[in-house]
């Protein structure tokens, strides 16, 4: 496992398009559906990485909440399913049934939403505001598998209560670190070194 921070996209960059399938309902799911809500949540995840498991329920519980006050929330997986198969469709599909994911799961088979949000690992969180643009990008919160904090959420939590209420973030931002996505042989894009 690479430890692997997030690449940082800029601030205001509108939500990039994209139709993915659902690995639970098999439903396509277009970010035209999610960028009209008050805010949006675009989280790149996976099934396996310890980073995504040791902050997973936290999330969860913070999704549910934030899907309530009719915020948009999908996770998506981009993984190489033929090296990692725990991360592919039908091991996704098992695994948001058993947890209970109150989002869609999206499976990224090509790879190309991930490089369209500049996505370099797992979780990698992207707040957009009302208007589709991108106004928090970075960590859950500051818990990393091993280092006893505890998983709170409190920095996407905090930024999405802003965002809610017509406010800006900040750009003082902390990116998120987690497992490298696992890219297809020749498909790792230029911003991640390949």
């Amino acid at each position: 496992m690479a430890r692997t921070p997030s690449t940082m996209l800029p601030l205001g960059t509108p939500m990039p398009a994209f139709t993915l399938p659902d690995v639970v309902s098999g439903d396509a799911v277009s970010s035209h559906e999610i960028a009209g809500a008050p805010a949006s949540v675009v989280v790149f995840w996976c099934n396996h990485c310890p980073f995504v498991k040791h902050i997973a329920p936290r999330f969860v519980d913070f999704a549910r909440g934030a899907m309530e006050r009719g915020v948009k929330v999908v996770a998506i997986s981009s993984n190489d399913a033929a090296a990692y198969p725990d991360d592919g469709p039908e091991a996704m599909a098992e695994l948001a049934t058993a947890d209970g994911y109150p989002f869609a799961y999206l499976y990224d088979e090509s790879q190309t939403v991930a490089k369209a949000f500049s996505a370099a690992c797992t979780p990698d969180f992207y707040l957009f505001d009302g208007e589709g643009e991108l106004a928090y990008r970075g960590q859950f919160d500051g818990s990393r598998p091993g280092n006893a904090v505890p998983v709170t959420g409190e920095d996407l939590a905090a930024a999405l209560e802003r965002v809610l209420a017509g406010e800006a973030v900040g750009d003082d931002q902390v990116p998120s670190l987690g497992c490298n996505i696992k890219w297809k042989p020749g498909n790792a894009p230029a911003y991640y070194g390949g």
